[in-house]
Formats: structure tokens, C-alpha cells, sequence
């Protein structure tokens, strides 16, 4: 497929997102109809007018009238003609934005992976605003300038065939410089767009980790690092300007060698008495409204193609596979028993296998604590339960069904999730606990479940209490506050698998205290898996796995493992001498 049917086929697909607005588009087209009418009628005006001030006899007072009456009517057209072209490339834009979001949550965990979260932000912002306008407001300037020039093009062939044909030469050279510009300003998108993502990835990393770049004397690498990718950037933007601005000259000295051979025939004709002055006056004004049309047309190539490669993007998106979600049982609340047998999982290009061979069964009603080195595959082996990842090789059952046999909807409205990383919304305290799912909850058990999470207390002593903002990833609470919310959402979820992963790592002693007390009434009944990374908090669970890169090395409870002097000990050991110390 060559560079310009993709780029077609790309914009007959965009231009199916203008469907749902085609009243719109149709009320802008009668808008440029009219609009270009007029500006056609006007050159023809120039006849008349002309020959009447050659001959003052013939002076007219409906001729000034009919003028600034064909200007109003052409304003009110161009009003109809940006207010539906407007409308329609907005709503595009919003439609674009809520699909490719859409999309973006149904994806496998892998592609949160690959691609930055900046990088989705530039698709969701810059690149859905770039194909509004490349579907629509480039279509308007097309469409505008296309019927002037052919307005003003008509009116030349009415008033002197002869003479316009005679101009027709440059046609081939203009169409040949205008398709060298597409190609160029497509290439050149592609590469701004890339830029754009680099340039709001770095920014967020720098101000995201701004404690650190300061602690650590960083602030003249990231802005050298940002300055280089904006440099990057500046260069591209700068290729785009020096082409707009050669093309838009080249296309004015065609039009201007076009004028200045219309003078020469036009002249020649005139001499012959075959040409009027208002014959001549007309033709000129028409010719010098077609040159600033094929101006304009040259230039919206930028926004066209610019949008082009913006869509390009967006449809990489929109045409990624989904998560796999093929199962067929229904399941309304499971038991709680949870089996892996022999699955090994793998991340995408990756040699070594980030799991192998793990097998264990997790009863109902009992705590399975996982532990083990940095790296070793705990967060991985949680993150298979929900199918964030999917297996390469053996099963992993709930309840003695496959979890791919299992709706993907029902499979997680089973898992309650506490992470060491606590994700809060910007919105009140009782938005972010009665979440998703759970907004229908009644007060009763919204309040019920805030208390059991040991969060009443402060939660009570708010100004608004649970209808306070918690303020963006709730930076208005502290850690252990954002903690026992999330604790306080899991309580009111109260599905039957609950995933600790490291809850209380980050806390301080008494928030760490606080959180042991909430999870210790939200553990019972429920299959609990805990990620541990203090084995002290692990002492009284059912099971411990000890992981080593990526294979279960030991198994038991944590009395049996201490006994056993293998690693699980040697870890212990360290994190006891650390408190020593």
C-alpha cells in the first residue's frame, strides 16, 4: 500500500466519525454554496460597475445596494458556515477522546507497559484536537477556498474563455508542487507528534519526582534533558514553517506569473476589441481572488496532514486487541478456592520467564502470604488472579473452573485489591470508597465500612466529612489515611479474594498499627493472598510462599520456615538486624 492510499484510507475512516453530524456539515455546505456565490456575483458586478464609471450616464443607485446587500448575505453564510463546521469538529474531538479513553481501559496490562501514560495523554489531547481539524477544519478552508477558486474560475471562463484557457499551463506545476508539500508535511507530523509524547513523558517524570531532583542537585540535567527534546522539537516545527512558507511562495509567484500573462492576452485582446474595460477589471479581480484561494489550500495541507498522522496514531489504538475476554460462566460470588497449577507467565520480549512452574492452592477462609527478594515475581503472580496478565503455560482455577472460562467482569467483581501505591479520585471521600461498582451503597454501609477501616476517626473530623475533596490522588490525606480508604473500599466491596499487595510498607508506626487493626477485621472469611515485606506482619498466616526468580524455593508457615534455615530465614534475619540497628 503506498504512503497516499494509507493516508486516503485513513481519511475516508475519519471522515466516518463527521457521520453523526451530517445535519451540521450539510447546514456549513449551503453556508459556503451561498458564500462562494457571492463573492462570484461580486467579481461579476465588476463588469457593470466599470462600464458605468466609464460612461457616467449609466450610474445606477441599486448597483452600491445590491453590493452591501450581497455582503450581508454572505456574512450570515459564513456565520452558518463556521458555526456548523465548528460544532462538528469539536464534538469529533470530544467523541475521539471518550472512545480512545474507552479503548485505553480495555486494553491488556502489557500495553500500560510499553507505552507511558504521557504518551497516552498526547493521544487523548494534542492528537484527537489535530484530527478535529484535519476532518473538519481543514475540510472548511478546502471546501471555501475550492468553491472560490471555482467561483472565481467560472466567471473568468463567462466573461472571456479564450483568455483563461490560455492561463490553464499552470495547472500541471501547481498540482505537482502541492503534492511534494503533502508527502513532506506528512513525514514531518509523524515525527512532532513523537516529539510532543517525549517532551510531556519527561516533563511528568521531572515534576513528579521533584523532591528527588532537588535532594539530589538534578535540576540542571532534567531541564538539559527537556531542553534537548524541545530543541528536537523546535528543529521539526521550524521544517514545517520553512515548507509552508516556500510552497505558499511558489504557489504566489505561479499566480503572479498567471496575472502577469493575463495582463499580456488581456491586453492583446482588448486591443482587438474583443474585450470590455468591465471584461478586463473582472477577469483581473477574479484572478486575484483565485491566487490567495490556492494559498490557502497550499497551507491547510500542514493542518490536513498534521491530522492525518494524529489519526494514524489514534487507530493504533483503537485497533489494538482487547483483553481477552472469551469466557462464558457466570459467577455471582465464588467460594474462594484459588489454585495455581505449574503456570509459568512471561512479559512480552522478554527471554527469561518472569514466573515458572508455580503451584500452590489457596483455601477458602485462609491468608497465603507471599514474600521473597525484589524481583523475585510477587507482584507478578497477584497480578495474574484479576488476568491483568495472561498465562503462557498452566492453569490457574477458581472455585475448579479456569479463570478464562469466567466472564472478565465477574472474575474481578470477586478480587478486592490493597496496594502499596493507594489510587484516590478527585472527589470526595465517600466517591472514592463507594467507587465504580459500589456508588449505589447506602450510607449504612458506606459508614459501616469507613469504621471498620479505622478511618472514622479522622474521617469525622474533616470539615465536610465523607463529602470532603481528598484533592487530586487525594494529596489533601495523609499516607495512612489514603491507605484506610482504600482499606475502607475493599470492606465495602466485600468480595471473597482480597490481594494485599505490601499495604503497610510505606506507613509510619501508628498508621502501619492503625491499617494491621482495618485488615485484620477485612481478612476473615475471604481467601487473602498478602505480599509481605514485613515478616512480622506475616506470623499468623495459613501459608507462606517464598519466592526466588520467579519459582516457589519454600513453602510452609513462617515457624516451619524458620526452622528450616533456608532463605525465608536469612530474610527474616536481615530485617531483625535492621531493627536492631
Amino acid at each position: 500500500m503506498s504512503t497516499t492510499e494509507s493516508a486516503w484510507q485513513t481519511y475516508k475512516r475519519l471522515l466516518a466519525f463527521a457521520r453523526p453530524y451530517r445535519g451540521l456539515l450539510l447546514l456549513a455546505g449551503l453556508g459556503m454554496l451561498v458564500e462562494a456565490g457571492a463573492g462570484s456575483y461580486f467579481v461579476l458586478l465588476m463588469k457593470p460597475v466599470t462600464n458605468s464609471l466609464v460612461n457616467p450616464t449609466e450610474i445606477n443607485i441599486w448597483m452600491p445596494l445590491g453590493i452591501v446587500g450581497l455582503f450581508m448575505v454572505r456574512g450570515i453564510a459564513g456565520y452558518l458556515t463556521d458555526i456548523g463546521m465548528g460544532k462538528a469538529a469539536r464534538s469529533i474531538a470530544r467523541d475521539l477522546r471518550v472512545r480512545v479513553l474507552g479503548k485505553y481501559l480495555r486494553l491488556p496490562g502489557q500495553r500500560f507497559d510499553s507505552e507511558p501514560v504521557p504518551s497516552m495523554l498526547v493521544r487523548l489531547g494534542s492528537d484527537s484536537d489535530q484530527v478535529a481539524q484535519a476532518a473538519v477544519d481543514a475540510m472548511k478552508v478546502v471546501l471555501q477556498q475550492s468553491l472560490q477558486a471555482l467561483g472565481s474560475l467560472l466567471v473568468m471562463l463567462w466573461l472571456s474563455w479564450q483568455v483563461t484557457l490560455a492561463i490553464f499551463v499552470l495547472a500541471p506545476p501547481l498540482a505537482w508542487v502541492m503534492n511534494k508539500v503533502a508527502k513532506r508535511y506528512r513525514r514531518i507530523s509523524h515525527r512532532i507528534q513523537e516529539s510532543g509524547g517525549d517532551l510531556l513523558q519527561a516533563a511528568d517524570q521531572t515534576l513528579s519526582a521533584n523532591q528527588e531532583v532537588k535532594v539530589y542537585g538534578a535540576q540542571r540535567n532534567e531541564l538539559e534533558r527537556y531542553a534537548g527534546l524541545a530543541n528536537i522539537n523546535l528543529r521539526l516545527a521550524m521544517k514545517v514553517e520553512a515548507t509552508r512558507s516556500i510552497s505558499s511562495a511558489m504557489v504566489q509567484l505561479m499566480g503572479s506569473v498567471g496575472l502577469a500573462a493575463l495582463l499580456l492576452i488581456a491586453s492583446h485582446e482588448a486591443a482587438a476589441g474583443r474585450l470590455t474595460v468591465g471584461d478586463f477589471v473582472g477577469l483581473m479581480m477574479a484572478m486575484m481572488a483565485i491566487i490567495p484561494a490556492l494559498k490557502q489550500l497550499t497551507n491547510v495541507q500542514n493542518m490536513t496532514q498534521r491530522g492525518i498522522a494524529s489519526a494514524q496514531r489514534l487507530f493504533t489504538v483503537l485497533d489494538a486487541p482487547d483483553e481477552p475476554d472469551h469466557g462464558t460462566r457466570s459467577l455471582e460470588r465464588a467460594q474462594g478456592l484459588l489454585e495455581f497449577r505449574n503456570v509459568t507467565a512471561r512479559y512480552p520480549g522478554q527471554p527469561k520467564p518472569a514466573l515458572e512452574d508455580i503451584s500452590f492452592i489457596a483455601q477458602p477462609g485462609t491468608v497465603t502470604a507471599i514474600v521473597g527478594r525484589s524481583g523475585s515475581g510477587k507482584s507478578t503472580l497477584i497480578k495474574l488472579i484479576p488476568r491483568f496478565y495472561e498465562i503462557e503455560a498452566g492453569q490457574i482455577l477458581l472455585d475448579g473452573h479456569p479463570l478464562q472460562d469466567y466472564r472478565l467482569a465477574d472474575l474481578r467483581r470477586q478480587i478486592a485489591l490493597v496496594g502499596q501505591q493507594v489510587t484516590l479520585f478527585n472527589g470526595s471521600v465517600a466517591e472514592n470508597v463507594a467507587y465504580g461498582e459500589l456508588r449505589d451503597s447506602s450510607a449504612e454501609q458506606l459508614s459501616r465500612a469507613i469504621a471498620g477501616a479505622n478511618a472514622q476517626e479522622f474521617v469525622e473530623q474533616l470539615p465536610e466529612g465523607v463529602d470532603a475533596q481528598v484533592g487530586a490522588k487525594g494529596g489533601r490525606l495523609s499516607g495512612g489515611q489514603r491507605q484506610r480508604l482504600a482499606i475502607a473500599r475493599a470492606m465495602l466491596k466485600d468480595a471473597p479474594i482480597l490481594i494485599l499487595d505490601e499495604a503497610t510498607a510505606a506507613l509510619d508506626n501508628e498508621s502501619e498499627r492503625l491499617v494491621q487493626e482495618a485488615l485484620q477485621k477485612l481478612m476473615p472469611d475471604r481467601t487473602t493472598l498478602v505480599i509481605a515485606h514485613r515478616l512480622s506482619t506475616i506470623e499468623h498466616a495459613d501459608q507462606v510462599l517464598v519466592m526466588d526468580q520467579g519459582r516457589i524455593v519454600e513453602r510452609g508457615t513462617h515457624a516451619e520456615l524458620l526452622a528450616q534455615g533456608g532463605l525465608y530465614e536469612h530474610l527474616h534475619n536481615m530485617q531483625f538486624r535492621e531493627r536492631q540497628d
